[in-house]
């Protein structure tokens, strides 16, 4: 077993802290000065038995003096066991079935108990107003904050703050000004991010609430319009996967070192728009304490996932204690906002420990996944994709220089990252010989950016003197925002430059110029490239002996050995597995199989029309009956929201609410050529998770200023998906197309034919002993901002975008798609079944989009 660590607290802030008291009540507990609460104190032990006894709910006493029918009661009765996740959205779906219990895949009208907007709470205002809404439906239910462009003064941008903060005021919610800090670590600072209830965003990285037990998930601006207006969205619950952890994290090695290793060994798009629940046992879910639980659930966007849920257990129960009394303690009234305390006390923590949400036994995951923390190392992702992720020590043998290091973003600057950095220089310190400090300072020619995750943050860093001994080190603050991590404001990459961020996106020009190099990587070893102008690690982690690869896979990892299993837990598996052959039969009896249309084989026109026939879409009025138009092919797979519609342009509200001027740079930084090749009716057709990425609606509405009412893909990334209903842009997966269009004209994404195979694909090629194929980054990256690992490039040119000839066809009534291959008499035409669009979507379609929906909702009072 591997060798248990202490907290990362201690380890990093060294301060001594007094013991628990052994009968001291939960509300009695004070701060202390350290701020240790973020790495609880917990009772290690060196061996694991194999057979554990149930834990018992009651004293001996209590279970002696039970009614004597009390064994003979008839147990309650079965139900359909859920995922924490859909036990989560059950709370928050309106207009159900009283029986009803929502699963995976359906479609619900969703609630959610707090929605958050940032520096787009002024379009989604001016959305807001434009479909007719008035009063904010539940001003409780949102939350502003401005986090995005704080560094910009210009009067613009100034102008934009005020009417963000004036309507606020009106509208009567909780406001949080420029400077505060960034809307992710408010919301869970100050309790909006509540465990056991859902709360959404305006951005992608609101995956980042489920690090503290709350099932966050990204909305966009049309969705957060909707909410505004009605309380209410539509939301698809996608496939569920379970990752189980297992080991105990190393010292040296983070929790940002354990999302960027997953994105890295798994990243065949496993995970790609699915709802992620992390699990583990007591011991190893006690070694991630809640911040390093932020960092993984925040990245678990760039991973592909919708959602990534923690669990609410023991370490995060003790860091909400702490939150509770320290909100208590330090009522400082806020001109624009509730006070904390409304959120975070210790009554509120009673009612929910009393009967906190956890998955039933039983429940149903589309996949399963797991990775041993113990076999963990320091890992870097990069350069320029989330998806190359290498251990720390294979890049340190490169001698890698870097120009600029940042310690920003939500993901890791809280005050325990600041501290990790600050320990970082501490421990190369000198002093002179009458005793005066000498700070270490970062190398010559380096620049390196700090800046906290939120203010509070950042008074805390300055309380434990670990601010002032990064600013002694040389570093150059920066005010809480977002900032370089989203390519605002000081401290870009320039080209030809090599920057190391704790932030979670390096897509190329993400942070700066395209000709640049970013690599992401914890707090410690940003701070130690800063401190030795490479890319280097801070030397806390030592291999242990025997040492042999990253045990990773798929299953629970748990070998069958140590697996214990109880009598009921036995029972329950045979029952399912002879439910499931049962219905399999039933299945096959009265169906005969599944058709090759379904499966998605090439099938005759006869018996694709037959089958078409029986069953025929419903369409509503308005809702066109086929769309057509010239297949124009991108190939690439992962183009994200950057590629389609550039950053810098997304802030520009005068530029994003011209069509004219959308459409001229739509899909610039895939193609530059491309506004010059597209046509209007052109049907765009692409690779794999298209439109992955930020959560910016722009990405759908600059395809449909270009003129193209259709994308058709081998997948599309879920957020990209919506955007396009809320704004009447039509999509189709067709998996086959793809294939096809690179078998005739050629593939410049050989690397990512894994993704051919759906997001079930199998488990990661990166287990114990083998190491991953080396990565030869192609010259610019040209294939997308974001490839996963990137494709060998062809020695003659790549047409980015091609004009094919060929004429694509989605026929809605009969949910077929009919391609023809070319003009003339001889081109080949084939059809393949498509799903059907659910009668939610349609009608929203059918409206023009979601703000026409909620023009109609607020017109009948709905």
């Amino acid at each position: 077993m591997a060798t248990l660590r202490a907290p990362r607290s201690l380890q990093r802030l060294v301060r001594n802290t007094p013991s628990r008291p052994t009968q001291c009540r939960p509300q009695q507990w004070t701060p202390t000065a350290t701020h240790l609460h973020h790495r609880p104190r917990r009772h290690l032990t060196t061996s694991t038995p194999l057979l554990r006894a149930e834990a018992t709910d009651a004293f001996h006493s209590q279970l002696s003096n039970t009614p004597p029918d009390f064994l003979s009661r008839p147990a309650p009765a079965p139900v359909t066991p859920q995922t924490l996740t859909e036990k989560i959205v059950q709370r928050y779906s309106q207009g159900l079935a009283a029986d009803k219990i929502v699963k995976s895949g359906d479609y619900v009208t969703l609630s959610p108990h707090h929605c958050m907007t940032h520096d787009n709470s002024w379009p989604v205002a001016t959305k807001f107003l434009s479909i007719g809404a008035t009063k904010i439906h539940d001003p409780h239910q949102i939350v502003m904050t401005l986090d995005h462009d704080v560094q910009n003064k210009t009067e613009k941008n100034l102008k934009k703050y005020r009417q963000i903060e004036e309507f606020a005021k009106e509208q009567g919610v909780d406001f949080y000004p420029a400077g505060r800090g960034i809307g992710h670590q408010i919301m869970v600072e100050e309790g909006y991010a509540w465990p056991g209830t859902m709360a959404v965003a305006s951005d992608s990285h609101s995956n980042m609430y489920g690090g503290v037990g709350c099932l966050g998930t990204p909305v966009v601006r049309t969705d957060a319009a909707a909410i505004w207006a009605t309380g209410r969205t539509w939301w698809q619950i996608p496939p569920i996967a379970r990752v189980n952890f297992t080991g105990i994290l190393p010292e040296g090695v983070t929790g940002k070192d354990v999302i960027v290793a997953l994105c890295g060994l798994f990243n065949n798009d496993e995970v790609l728009n699915h709802a992620i629940e992390f699990t583990g046992d007591f011991q190893t879910m006690w070694s991630l304490p809640v911040d390093d639980r932020l960092a993984i659930a925040n990245m678990t966007t760039e991973w592909g996932a919708l959602s990534g849920l923690f669990p609410i257990d023991d370490v995060l129960k003790g860091w909400l204690r702490y939150k509770a009394t320290e909100a208590s303690m330090y009522k400082a009234p806020s001109p624009s906002a509730s006070l904390t305390s409304e959120r975070f006390n210790h009554q509120r923590l009673d009612e929910l420990f009393a009967n906190p949400l956890t998955a039933d036994k039983g429940a149903t995951y589309a996949k399963e996944l797991f990775l041993d923390l113990s076999t963990l190392s320091p890992y870097v992702s990069g350069p320029n994709s989330v998806k190359v992720a290498t251990p720390l020590n294979e890049l340190e043998d490169q001698n890698i220089p870097i120009n600029k290091a940042y310690l920003v973003s939500c993901t890791n600057s809280r005050r325990s990252d600041i501290a990790a950095a600050a320990k970082v220089f501490k421990n190369v310190s000198t002093t002179n010989a009458d005793g005066t400090i000498v700070p270490a300072r970062i190398a010559e020619g380096v620049k390196f950016y700090i800046a906290a995750a939120s203010l509070p943050e950042q008074q805390a860093a300055e309380e434990q003197g670990d601010w002032q001994a990064l600013l002694a080190a040389g570093a150059e603050p920066l005010p809480s925002g977002c900032g370089p991590c989203i390519g605002l404001g000081t401290g870009l990459l320039e080209p030809g430059e090599v920057g190391i961020s704790a932030s979670n996106r390096n897509f190329k020009g993400r942070m700066g110029s395209t000709d640049a190099k970013a690599y992401l990587g914890s707090p410690e070893v940003v701070a130690a490239s800063a401190l030795q102008g490479r890319i280097a690690g801070s030397g806390m982690y030592g291999r242990p002996e025997g040492w042999e690869g990253v045990k990773s896979g798929e299953g629970d990892g748990i070998a069958e050995e140590e697996r214990v299993i109880s009598i009921e837990d036995a029972l329950d598996k045979l029952v399912r597995e002879a439910e499931a052959a049962v219905q399999e039969g039933e299945a096959r009896i009265a169906g005969g199989g599944s058709s090759g249309a379904e499966a998605g084989t090439s099938t005759s026109s006869t018996t694709t029309k037959d089958s078409s026939e029986q069953r025929q879409t419903d369409i509503l009025p308005g809702f066109p009956e086929k769309i057509t138009g010239e297949i124009l092919w991108c190939d690439a797979d992962n183009i994200n929201t950057d590629a389609i519609y550039p950053g810098k342009y997304t802030y520009d509200d005068a530029f994003s609410s011209s069509p004219a001027r959308m459409a001229t740079v739509t899909m610039e930084n895939y193609d530059r050529t491309f506004s010059s090749i597209a046509r209007e009716g052109d049907v765009l057709v692409s690779g794999f998770n298209f439109g992955c990425g930020s959560s910016r609606e722009q990405a759908a509405t600059a395809i449909l200023a270009k003129g193209m009412k259709l994308v058709v893909v081998g997948s599309f990334g879920n957020i990209f998906g919506r955007n396009s209903v809320n704004n009447a842009l039509m999509g189709v997966e067709v998996p086959r197309l793809i294939a096809r269009l690179r078998e005739v004209f050629g593939s410049g994404s050989a690397a990512s034919s894994p993704s051919l195979s759906s997001s079930s694909s199998s488990s990661s090629s990166a287990v114990a002993g083998n190491k991953p194929p080396a990565i030869t980054e192609p010259a610019a990256n040209e294939q997308s901002l974001d490839s996963p690992p990137p494709a060998p490039v062809d020695k003659k040119e790549k047409e980015l975008t091609v004009r094919t000839g060929w004429t694509f066809t989605w026929d809605l009534r009969r949910s077929m798609v009919v391609v023809r291959e070319g003009e003339g008499q001889g081109a080949q035409v084939w059809e393949q079944r498509v799903g059907e669009l659910p009668p939610n979507v349609q009608e929203i379609v059918a409206r023009g989009g979601l703000e026409g929906w909620v023009r109609g909702e607020i017109g009948r009072g709905g």
